[in-house]
């Protein structure tokens, strides 16, 4: 007798759960109709997000010699480990040059930043694609160099990096 009351009152209880208004809300959410458009806030009430990402063709081209365009938001947060060593505001040096206008410069004319013998005799332009080179392996493009970065492996990230300094750094 005991287990007939208890499984009738385990039946009320799921009975009464399942109409809840709790378990009304837990369902999916409506689909939205012709009939009811969805609501859209207003755009002065549209949350910031993230920066837009832009997609900038650059004048690089890979080891396969596809053209590559390289995304400044993504060279942005790929940029943060330059950041320790390089800044990209005009006349920031920290242990390594400012990288402000860094595309069509000389190699080793930063003024006030003390270079090395090697990259001061390097004789490069940085060009996008000298810079590309460059980012994949500093000490085997300037053998002598003083720069510690071992590099970035991937294209595309070197890409996205030098993308992102061709929007926020040029002259």
């Amino acid at each position: 007798m005991r287990s007939v009351f208890g499984a009738a009152a385990l039946g009320i209880i799921l009975a009464v759960a399942a109409c809840s208004p709790a378990a009304e809300k837990a369902e999916a959410p409506p689909t939205e109709t012709a009939e009811t458009p969805a609501a859209t806030p207003p755009a002065a009430e549209t949350p910031a997000g993230p920066p837009a990402a832009t997609l900038i063709a650059l004048d690089i081209t890979d080891a396969s010699g596809a053209q590559l365009s390289g995304d400044t938001e993504r060279g942005r947060r790929i940029f943060a480990q330059c950041a320790t060593c390089h800044s990209p505001d005009a006349g920031v040096n920290r242990v390594g040059p400012s990288l402000h206008g860094i595309i069509g410069r000389a190699s080793g004319t930063v003024p006030g930043f003390r270079y090395s013998a090697a990259n001061q005799a390097s004789d490069i332009t940085w060009t996008q694609q000298e810079l590309f080179s460059y980012l994949e392996n500093p000490r085997a493009k300037i053998p002598g160099t003083t720069m510690a970065f071992v590099g970035l492996r991937n294209p595309q990230q070197r890409a996205d990096v030098i993308a992102y300094l061709q929007a926020t750094t040029a002259n």
